[in-house]
């Protein structure tokens, strides 16, 4: 490809070795936001500077995810990366295009928030389509059950802990 040809993204090859550090960067974000979500109460956590618009844009854009819950509890991958659903999400970062570093960037999204991040239990979404998600579930109370069992998981631990040093 010669610098005046524009890049075409749908002919572009897979480098081996760029897919391993970008799972492995989406691999340490996830883990990052699992402690963030099981150390400070979700509805008060702020992922970017940006959280009340993105919520607010989110919830015009996307209503049906506002309204039903559910679809933003348990979300639907086959819906998310739909024509319809790519070409909506598609609109919707293009907004935050120069608002977010790296607002397409590839990461880690549990499609089920009541789970942790597994095998089973994890999607690849753009960081706008995270921030999105992430902001709305956090908002409307839906992590808080994560962050209740991190904390008493934490706590049975400290305690099994305490009672091995004293024995």
């Amino acid at each position: 490809m010669t610098s005046t040809e524009k890049f075409d993204p749908e002919k572009a090859e897979n480098l081996p070795e760029i897919e391993k550090q970008w799972a492995v960067r989406a691999v340490e974000q996830a883990q990052v936001y699992w402690n963030l979500l099981s150390a400070i109460q979700p509805r008060s956590l702020r992922l970017t500077r940006l959280d009340d618009d993105i919520f607010e844009d989110f919830s015009k854009t996307f209503p049906h995810y506002v309204e039903n819950l559910d679809s933003l509890r348990k979300l639907d991958e086959e819906q998310v990366k739909s024509s319809e659903g790519k070409e909506q999400w598609r609109e919707f970062m293009a907004r935050y295009e120069k608002k977010i570093n790296d607002f397409n960037f590839g990461t880690l999204i549990r499609p089920d928030c009541k789970d942790e991040y597994t095998e089973n239990n994890s999607m690849f979404v753009t960081r706008t389509q995270f921030y999105a998600i992430e902001i709305a579930r956090n908002r409307l109370g839906l992590n808080d059950e994560i962050h209740l069992q991190a904390k008493a998981h934490a706590e049975k631990e400290k305690k099994a802990k305490a009672a091995a040093q004293s024995s």
